[in-house]
Parts: structure tokens; C-alpha cells; sequence
């Protein structure tokens, strides 16, 4: 398949929903209907036996019924019997894609698995790329295409996605709706039959609108030529896997779900190792780490400063960081501590983390996340108690007694100053070319607080625990250290 082929499929200039329905609940009527509300800036064509007009569109019968070199992708969801005649179709009006979301194939048994090795037989013979089958679709938010089955359509950003299991794009596209860090492309490989989660990585190392790769994986058939595609990716962009069946049980149910054969989890984790890619225990940490290496900076070693409004959260996110394989909790250096007793009282902890101990003023959390992250030593900072003031301002909102006695000030007050933070953490960043990570659980049980709500505004992720932010700074840092290691740029 050819970088063209790859463009008909992520970026159609039309796209025809092959099996289209006018009942709400069936995947012919879901599908078209999501390209249509999703945006798609390109023309929408639709087939049906009856045609009908289905949420306004003029069905045709057949794709032998569209015009001639117009459609780039059909998205087929139809039974697997019909599917071989439909390909031949599409190569006659020149349609080079194709996601077959049929399922019925090498997931359903030998007979499956015959017929799915026909029709891939079949698509290379017609020179038509075949997605799935068994695949829920595929979102491309710079071409505004939400062709899939399922929810939601997520906001556009800089994650590529490809997956094994449909279910598992849509907990990706989930994250990206509830955190602001978005998609780019995100495609469920089903039982990629045709073109495999590699494929799909390998496009997504040369595509300008993703700045980095995720992927889950349940089984590996080809485990030389999947380690050469990724190897690949991930000397050119990050990449992040998280994996299923690394148990008996995980296995056996990874076998009747995409028919897939689950590889050694040790030879994986090994190959993970070797190839500078993040593997990713769980769903969660998955797509943080891929959320952190869209929005952060590659730090230029693993030394780590915790800044916090409280001692107890700088204790735990301590133990995260010296409890990390690679990164170290720096001692304070001496100048660095002459510059900070400057501006905090002298009860201030002294030592990393830094515990302001309540002694900031209206302007201390920004002067002393800049003098921090401002010095060599230091590679990264885990900003902990943005939305405290915002927190205590929401209680007094709901308390009675507002907005008299002056506390529509101070709740203005309060909920100015954590947008403020959460904008001096983003501009420090950028300025030092150094990750800040903010990490507040209100980021999770209150994301309207001013704080959260402003991290996301600028783009980064509000990490839900100090915990979870050490996990994804690790990736970020050892994913730098391979590219250094390897001379990359």
C-alpha cells in the first residue's frame, strides 16, 4: 500500500457509506449519520437496496452508481458475503480505501479465517486498501471524518491512534474529550487482516499531524516485521503501547476477540525496551504518557524539582520519583536555595521537594516555578496546589452567604489567581524548554475549578495525581535518553 492509499483513507476527498440505513439502530445509519455531524469537509455519498433518503442524503443502489474518480473511501457495513463484490466495485470507480466494519471473519473460526484471506487477496489483486474487518472505524480530525460507529468524535489535537480493539479507541477519544489533549488520527484495526496497528504506527511517523503514536495490541502475528516497523517509528516520534493478554486468561480472551495469537510478554517487554518505546501498564497511563509527549518538552536529563503549596503531597510525590528507575529527586543546590530563601519565609522546607509551607504571596508560585525551572541543574518540575484558592472559593459560593461581606471579591480573587498559576506553569515551560507537570486531583473530581480548567485552556494535561505525573514524566525522560543515546535530533 502507498503513501496514497493511506491519504483516500485519513484524508478522502469523498467518501461513500456503503450499506447505508434509514433505522436508527443499525451501524449503516450510525455511521453516515457520524461523517455528517462530525463535519466532514469533503462530499458524503451513500448506497442502499431501497434508495432511500437516508438523514438527507440521495442513496444510490450500488457504487457502481457514483461518479468515476470522485470517491476516495467507502466505509462498507454490510454482511461479509456481499463484501467481495463490493471491492470489485470500488476498484472500478476507482476508490482506493476501504473500512469494512463486517464482522464474521478470522475472529468467527476456520471458515472466517478463509474468507478473510480471500478478501485480502482479493484487495491487493484490485490494489484497494482494506481496513479491519470486524473494525468499529476511524476519526481524522484534520479532515473533520468521524467515520465510525461509536462515540465520541474527540477534539483535534496531536495523538495518533491505532488499535486492536475498537472499544479501547473509543476509551482513547474519552480521555482526549475529558482532558483536552487531542486526535489526530484514530483507527480500529479490528482484525487487521489487511493492514496491521504497525501500518498504521509506520503512517503515522511520516504524518505532519500527529506528534505521537499510541497503540494497544492483544496479539502480534508477525513479531520480526512488527518490531521493524516500530523500531522504526519510535527513532522518528514517540511511541506508546499498552498491551492485552499477557495472561493465560488475557490470551484465551484476546483469541476470540480479534482472533489473535498473543505474543511472549517478556520478549515484548524487551522489544519495547530495545526500541525506545513507552509501554504503558493500563489504559490510563497510556494515554497520559501520550498526552505528556504532546504537550511537554523532552527534558534534557532526569533531574526533578517538586514545587507545592503543602507538605504531604511533596512527601508521596518524593517517594514517586525515587521510586522511578531513572529519575532522581535532586538535591537542592546551594544557589538555587540562596534564591528561593529570597522569597519564601524561613519555615519553607529548604530541600526538594520545595515546600512553600503557606508562606506564598499573590506572586510567589509563578517567581518560584520560573527560579526553579530557570536553573541548569534542574530538567523538570511536578507543580503540585493549583485550585486550592479556587476550591475555597466554591465553598463559599454555595455557603449562604454570598456574594455579600465582600466575598465576591475574594471568590473573584481566588479563581484569578489559580488561571494565573496554571498560565505562569505553561509560559515557564515554554520559555525554559523545560516540562512542568501540574498534578491535582481536582483535575478529576472538580474540572471546572478555575486551576484544571486553565491547564487544559493551555493546552496541557492536569494530571489527576502527583503519582500519575511521575509515571508519564519516567516515559517522557527515558524515551529523551534513547534519542540521545542514539544521536537522534
Amino acid at each position: 500500500m502507498t503513501p496514497e492509499h493511506y491519504r483516500a483513507l485519513f484524508d478522502p476527498r469523498a467518501v461513500v457509506v456503503v450499506g447505508a440505513s434509514s433505522h436508527p439502530g443499525k451501524f449503516g445509519f450510525v455511521v453516515l449519520h457520524n461523517i455528517l455531524a462530525g463535519g466532514f469537509q469533503g462530499t458524503v455519498f451513500a448506497t442502499n437496496l431501497e434508495r432511500e433518503t437516508v438523514l438527507g442524503i440521495e442513496t444510490v443502489l450500488s457504487i457502481d452508481d457514483l461518479p468515476d474518480g470522485v470517491v476516495d473511501l467507502a466505509v462498507v457495513c454490510t454482511p461479509a458475503s456481499t463484501n467481495p463484490e463490493i471491492l470489485r466495485a470500488c476498484a472500478r470507480r476507482g476508490i482506493k480505501a476501504a473500512f469494512v466494519t463486517s464482522a464474521g471473519y478470522g475472529e468467527a473460526g476456520d471458515d472466517g479465517l478463509r474468507a478473510q484471506r480471500d478478501l485480502v487477496t482479493l484487495a491487493r489483486e484490485l490494489g484497494v486498501l482494506v481496513a479491519g474487518p470486524n473494525g468499529q472505524g476511524l476519526v481524522s480530525t484534520p479532515s473533520s471524518l468521524c467515520a465510525q460507529m461509536v462515540a465520541p468524535y474527540p477534539p483535534a489535537g496531536r495523538i495518533g491512534v491505532a488499535s486492536q480493539s475498537g472499544n479501547f479507541v473509543s476509551s482513547f477519544m474519552n480521555w482526549a474529550a475529558g482532558t483536552g489533549v487531542g486526535i489526530s488520527r484514530a483507527v480500529s484495526a479490528g482484525n487487521a487482516a489487511m493492514v496491521t496497528v504497525a501500518d498504521y504506527l509506520a503512517y503515522y511517523a511520516d504524518d505532519p499531524a500527529t506528534a505521537v503514536a499510541l497503540a494497544y495490541v492483544e496479539g502480534i502475528a508477525d513479531g520480526r516485521g512488527f518490531y521493524e516497523h516500530v523500531v522504526d517509528v519510535a527513532a522518528r516520534k514517540p511511541l506508546v503501547i499498552v498491551k492485552g493478554g499477557t495472561t493465560t486468561g488475557g490470551q484465551a480472551a484476546a483469541a476470540s476477540h480479534t482472533g489473535a495469537l498473543a505474543s511472549n510478554d517478556k520478549v515484548f517487554d524487551g522489544m519495547c525496551r530495545q526500541a525506545g518505546i513507552a509501554r504503558a501498564a493500563t489504559v490510563e497511563e497510556a494515554f497520559e504518557a501520550a498526552a505528556t509527549f504532546a504537550t511537554q518538552p523532552l527534558p534534557a536529563g532526569p533531574n526533578v524539582v517538586v514545587v507545592t503549596t503543602a507538605g504531604g503531597w511533596g512527601v508521596v510525590t518524593a517517594d514517586a520519583i525515587t521510586a522511578d528507575r531513572d529519575l532522581v529527586l535532586l538535591s537542592l543546590p546551594a544557589d538555587l536555595q540562596a534564591t528561593i530563601d529570597a522569597k519564601l519565609p524561613p519555615r519553607w522546607s529548604r530541600n526538594n521537594p520545595v515546600d512553600m509551607a503557606g508562606g506564598e504571596t499573590r506572586d510567589t508560585i509563578p517567581e518560584v516555578l520560573e527560579i526553579v525551572a530557570s536553573h541548569h541543574d534542574v530538567h523538570a518540575v511536578v507543580y503540585l496546589g493549583l485550585g486550592i484558592q479556587s476550591n475555597q472559593a466554591k465553598l463559599i459560593r454555595a455557603g449562604g452567604l454570598y456574594p455579600d461581606h465582600g466575598l465576591a471579591r475574594i471568590v473573584e480573587y481566588h479563581e484569578r489567581q489559580d488561571a494565573r498559576f496554571a498560565q505562569a506553569a505553561d509560559e515557564i515551560s515554554r520559555a525554559t524548554g523545560k516540562p512542568i507537570l501540574t498534578a491535582t486531583e481536582l483535575g478529576t473530581t472538580d474540572p471546572a475549578n478555575a486551576g484544571p480548567r486553565t491547564v487544559r485552556e493551555t493546552g496541557r494535561l492536569c494530571y489527576g495525581s502527583a503519582n500519575r505525573a511521575v509515571t508519564s514524566l519516567g516515559h517522557l525522560y527515558r524515551y529523551a535518553r534513547f534519542r540521545q543515546r542514539r544521536g537522534l535530533q
